[in-house]
């Protein structure tokens, strides 16, 4: 049965992925007018049993929050993106003026920034020069992934400003010398773990963008010669094909297995020079998983999601019909497998239930449970003449419920129902 948990004339917007506190008690969101904006001052969760509400964070200083997301295993950590305080004619918010921070129990209002910042040359390894978004906990907790823009490109060449995805290290503070008034020190060791260019040949394997990133697997995944890739990100990249055409396509990158691996730089400085973005550790390369004929789809945009056992990354791709369904591929290549055949397509992003047998999607203005081995889809709610929200259709950590959002007149509000 479905249950409507906001209905205050504001709008209320969940991520795409850990949006439920580990006791699958609470929701977490920020509130803005609708998704495209970034206008809202307040973090906040509502309980899904009482419908209470608490303000888990306010903005000082005109900054904007939103995007927040749970850490998994720790009660009470929370991570989102945070704009600018002060926000001005030469600096406010933009995709390379943001960054990452953390509150948690009990001094929610101290926020800890997450990622330094430093514009100035020389660069500082471990300090990113731009702005992240999008931080999602890796499933234990110990490190986040995002995605990058960056401000001293930007600056140089906006069309060298090239989307990518990185990763947040803990236990490894970063200081900045702040020779500008926007740059700030960091509690985690950033890095890039992508590798784009602006100028990617037709037909190659080259992406001038990283995006919609998931981590693989509750502890990685199994190589075919049976080693366990302890850590790993999926994410969508875009190549060019051989007549110039963009196509989305499945990346993988495998990361380090130890902590100080992230410290060490490969062929390119880690803090990137004042003509070339920061680069990827030592160690770090991109695979492409997926050679298809007019590339995955990204329209519902959708995160790339792998089963929790991370043998499947899901994704979303039109059939021979046109008609955009699920589709899983190994995180060690092959031939993707359809798994969706439904008329109507696909309407949002997904995820994974926690014992990796289903998906919870938006299908025929519905909220549904596709069984990924059957592929048969289950209604969880009624349909309606309005789909429920394409953003985000999230499992709780027991896989009692799904949350969701619905459009109620000028704003989206918070719901959930049953999961099976």
């Amino acid at each position: 049965m479905e249950k409507q948990l906001t209905s205050d004339a504001r709008g209320h917007q969940l991520t795409n992925i850990n949006v439920w506190t580990p006791d699958s008690q609470w929701l977490v969101y920020d509130v803005r007018p609708h998704g495209g904006s970034f206008s809202g001052s307040n973090i906040e969760r509502v309980n899904v049993a009482s419908g209470e509400t608490q303000v888990l964070y306010r903005a000082p200083e005109g900054a904007h929050v939103g995007v927040v997301t749970a850490s998994p295993v720790q009660p009470g950590r929370y991570v989102f993106i945070h704009g600018p305080e002060n926000p001005d004619a030469s600096w406010q918010y933009d995709f390379h003026h943001r960054r990452g921070v953390i509150v948690s129990d009990p001094l929610r209002n101290e926020a800890v920034t997450l990622d330094a910042m430093d514009i100035t040359a020389p660069y500082t390894s471990g300090a990113l020069r731009g702005g992240t978004h999008v931080h999602v906990f890796s499933p234990d907790g110990s490190r986040l992934s995002f995605t990058y823009n960056d401000h001293v490109l930007h600056e140089l060449d906006p069309a060298l400003d090239l989307r990518n995805v990185g990763i947040a290290l803990s236990g490894y503070p970063v200081a900045s010398a702040k020779h500008h008034p926007r740059e700030y020190d960091g509690s985690h060791f950033c890095v890039l773990v992508s590798d784009t260019t602006a100028t990617p040949a037709p037909g190659s394997d080259d992406i001038n963008r990283a995006y919609e990133e998931g981590w693989i697997g509750g502890e990685g995944y199994l190589k075919p010669d049976g080693r366990r890739q302890r850590w790993a990100l999926a994410f969508i990249g875009d190549t060019l094909s051989a007549n110039g055409e963009k196509h989305p396509e499945i990346f993988v990158v495998d990361l380090p297995p130890s902590d100080e691996d992230y410290l060490r730089a490969g062929e390119k400085p880690l803090q990137g020079t004042p003509e070339t973005l920061p680069a990827p550790p030592a160690g770090v390369k991109q695979r492409r998983i997926t050679f298809t004929e007019k590339g995955i789809a990204t329209q519902p945009r959708h995160w790339l999601r792998t089963s929790p056992d991370g043998t499947q990354i899901a994704f979303l791709m039109r059939d021979k019909q046109d008609v955009v369904q699920v589709w899983t591929v190994s995180p060690n290549g092959g031939e993707p497998l359809q798994i969706s055949h439904t008329a109507t397509g696909i309407q949002s992003a997904f995820s994974w239930s926690p014992d990796g047998e289903s998906l919870a999607l938006v299908c025929d203005n519905s909220v549904m449970r596709l069984d990924v081995a059957t592929g048969e889809m289950t209604r969880l709610t009624d349909r309606t003449e309005i789909a429920p929200c394409a953003d985000a259709v999230v499992y709780s950590p027991d896989g009692s419920k799904v949350a969701f959002m619905r459009q109620c007149g000028e704003f989206a509000q918070i719901a959930v129902t049953s999961g099976s």
